[in-house]
């Protein structure tokens, strides 16, 4: 069985930025699909802004084991709605890959609780992404960094909580450094950020940031499946307690019921 991903992508500065045109003439998304895409197993299919329910219609989230979401300039823009969506199908078991400026989409902050922001700076500097955890499975077949001789920096503090793992911390070339990779679960979906990818340089051309995207896909993919009633709080009955409480030989101590009651 298929991996199904869906890339969504502003698609705006594309249209809009000579620059970023000639690095991804045929956008941001359609880069990071035909990265993530190089595994056979995988169903890579793209979602823009501009399409009708932001391309993230309810059967189509329900058809996608994960999402990769790059945002930037028209965060505002996002339906919140959509945002919801998108959440409950995180809490029932889809994966969710945040790219870059997409800490300050709507899914991100909704799904982490915080602000999210960060220092940056847009000077085409190194970055050296440093692997914290060698054995983690978003690290395969990394060496002990990677190196961008041109990135947008990103600097700490970050505001996010306390992630599950941190996989990648970025140095660079001004001296500051950042948590670059983090992972969390939100319900039964995991959630990992990749900071690398400003839209004015090739970043996601990059074999080794292909690779991380492809080992993040199969760590974030959950087989099981969707944990509907996450979104659900029921009301046991009294009557029902009981019942199998004396299935079982047992009895509902009357202080207990007087409680439930």
């Amino acid at each position: 069985m298929s991996i199904r991903v869906v890339v969504w992508n502003e698609f705006l500065h594309e249209k809009e930025n000579a620059v970023v045109r000639e690095v991804y003439p045929d956008g941001l998304h359609n880069a990071i699909a035909q990265g993530i895409g190089e595994d056979a197993d995988v169903e890579v299919s793209t979602a823009t802004l501009e399409e009708p329910e932001h391309g993230l219609s309810q059967a189509r989230l329900d058809e996608t084991d994960v999402l990769v979401w790059w945002g930037h300039k028209a965060h505002a823009r996002v339906d919140d709605a959509i945002v919801e969506r998108v959440a409950q199908r995180v809490h029932e078991g889809m994966g969710l890959l945040v790219l870059h400026s997409g800490h300050f989409s709507k899914i991100f902050k909704r799904l982490m609780g915080t602000p999210c922001s960060l220092r940056w700076r847009e000077a085409g500097e190194r970055e050296r992404l440093w692997v914290i955890n060698p054995s983690h499975p978003i690290t395969q077949g990394i060496d002990k960094a990677i190196e961008l001789p041109n990135s947008e920096m990103y600097g700490e503090p970050f505001l996010v909580p306390e992630p599950l793992e941190t996989v990648f911390v970025s140095w660079f070339e001004g001296g500051e450094v950042f948590r670059s990779g983090l992972t969390y679960q939100r319900g039964a979906g995991r959630i990992f950020y990749f900071e690398p990818g400003h839209e004015t340089y090739p970043i996601y051309h990059d074999p080794d940031i292909r690779r991380v995207l492809r080992n993040a896909v199969r760590w974030a993919y959950n087989p099981a499946k969707p944990w509907r009633e996450v979104a659900e709080a029921p009301n046991v009955p009294i009557d029902q307690a009981r019942e199998k409480i004396e299935k079982k030989g047992g009895s509902l101590h009357k202080a207990g019921e007087a409680g439930y009651r």
